[in-house]
């Protein structure tokens, strides 16, 4: 049994119309996935952001609570931020020690950072350049055009950075996350006969900066009028923004949820012509989405850990469209869960060191009993959902009350009452502090019993190569 996942990063749930009739995007390619397939209405993330979700979906194993692990050369610091653990097992190690062809192709710049090993177990792996903070070019950042771009004037490194990455991007098929989907077409086409294989995209897309193609910007734009600011990468609020800025901002953001379904689509007709999808499984999933003007925010955030958030796409087609096509799997369901499971359908051993749990039974209708809670975190935060509450604190300390001055900019726990507050809008723990109370226990209780299970080693023993696995003993 072949596999063929695309992970496709900040990929909202309610913008597939799979998941939401009234989606602001039509995904027709993905409803097909969906339609053939197995949708999970329930899925969260457990370590996020970007490469903690990565260490998640690559392992099968829980990471919260967090290491803090920062790296030189790396501008982000956040706990959970680093790379695989030496005692990590991943699925494409797992893999090749069993006769499969691997291949990673991602335009996602956090994964090829200097000291970063994700691309391990991969017998080819390639990194579509261009994203976000990805140093491809130096300059020259005086040719920037920053006012178009940034409406206070104010250059940021990032967004300089992106700007030279993408000077030269003409039509789509100049875009990161399309070249990543035309090389996986590649990669179908020059495989097809090294079966099986294991095909992982990551398209970074529709991350930010929030920049599509102009027919698309245009086709998704709702506002009364254009400024001619193109605001790719704006504030992390929008109190300073007009609302057809704000407009403009979700129209760019649609605009690259549309351009992954079309090119997923092209991919898969590859796959179909190849006569690949008898035998492959087919997976697309995000890990985590963004805030697009709820509570008046843009962007995710470590103390955003609401359903716009933490809740993720998750699609599985398997071969056998009779038992597996149009379910759905209501029950709660976590990044963890995917290893396991993708390994019990493709009829393969699950490592020790994968402790996520098999969902293979669940997507063929057997009944199983949801839990009571799941646990999502981002740096120093983490949030406690069950079906009636979602609660969000910092986790650093026990009680913030008592938190020293200095970690004082934590912000506050808050509580939001699903039942009455589906889109959690309001925060109500100061109404609830005895709920508040209650599920902080539970992170707390979480963290207790799980800190062991979620720390490794950054580096490798003198004494440690027996422990290296097999496939890269053979390239040693």
């Amino acid at each position: 049994m072949n596999l063929l996942v695309l992970c496709s990063d900040t990929f909202r749930v309610d913008h597939l119309s799979c998941y939401r009739d009234d989606s602001p995007v039509r995904t027709p390619n993905l409803d097909r996935l969906s339609d053939e397939g197995v949708r999970f209405d329930s899925a969260f993330g457990e370590g996020t952001p970007t490469l903690p979700a990565r260490r998640v979906l690559y392992t099968g194993r829980p990471i919260f609570p967090f290491l803090w692990a920062p790296q030189k050369w790396d501008r982000v610091n956040l706990a959970g931020w680093h790379p695989l653990f030496y005692e990590d097992v991943t699925l494409a190690e797992w893999l090749v020690e069993r006769g499969y062809t691997t291949g990673l192709i991602s335009d996602l710049p956090h994964q090829f950072k200097p000291g970063k090993n994700f691309h391990r177990g991969f017998h080819q792996f390639n990194w579509e350049r261009g994203q976000e903070m990805d140093y491809l070019v130096a300059g020259p950042r005086d040719e920037v055009p920053i006012e178009k771009f940034e409406p206070t004037g104010k250059a940021n490194a990032l967004l300089t950075q992106f700007l030279m990455n993408s000077r030269d991007w003409k039509d789509e098929t100049d875009w990161c996350s399309v070249r990543v989907l035309r090389k996986g077409r590649d990669f179908l086409k020059q495989n097809s006969g090294q079966q099986p294989f294991m095909l992982w995209l990551e398209c970074f897309f529709p991350h930010e900066p929030w920049f599509a193609p102009k027919d698309l910007v245009e086709k998704h734009y709702e506002g009364d009028g254009h400024d001619g600011v193109e605001w790719i990468f704006p504030p992390g609020t929008t109190d300073e923004m007009s609302e057809n800025q704000v407009h403009r901002v979700r129209a760019h953001y649609r605009g690259l949820c549309e351009l992954i379904d079309r090119w997923f689509g092209k991919l898969m007709e590859v796959a179909e012509n190849q006569d690949l999808l008898k035998n492959t499984i087919v997976v697309f999933l995000s890990d985590h989405g963004t805030m697009m003007g709820e509570q008046g925010q843009l962007h995710k955030g470590p103390d955003r850990l609401r359903w716009q958030c933490t809740q993720v796409p998750m699609l599985i087609r398997h071969p056998d469209v009779t038992t597996f096509g149009g379910r759905v799997v209501p029950q709660y369901v976590q990044h963890q869960d995917l290893m396991p499971t993708l390994l019990s359908l493709m009829d393969q051993e699950v490592p020790d060191r994968c402790t996520g749990t098999d969902l293979s039974a669940m997507m063929r209708g057997e009944a199983f009993e949801d839990k009571e809670f799941v646990i999502t975190a981002f740096g120093n935060y983490a949030s406690v959902r069950s079906r009636k509450w979602n609660y969000q604190t910092p986790w650093v300390q026990n009680n913030w009350e008592e938190m020293p001055e200095n970690r004082r900019k934590l912000s506050s726990p808050q509580l939001y009452d699903l039942e009455a507050d589906p889109d959690e809008l309001s925060d109500v723990v100061a109404d609830h502090p005895e709920i508040a109370a209650d599920y902080h226990q539970k992170l707390m209780a979480h963290i207790e019993n799980n800190r062991t299970l979620t720390r490794g080693s950054l580096e490798v023993g003198d004494s440690a190569f027996h422990e290296v696995p097999l496939f890269d003993q053979s390239q040693l």
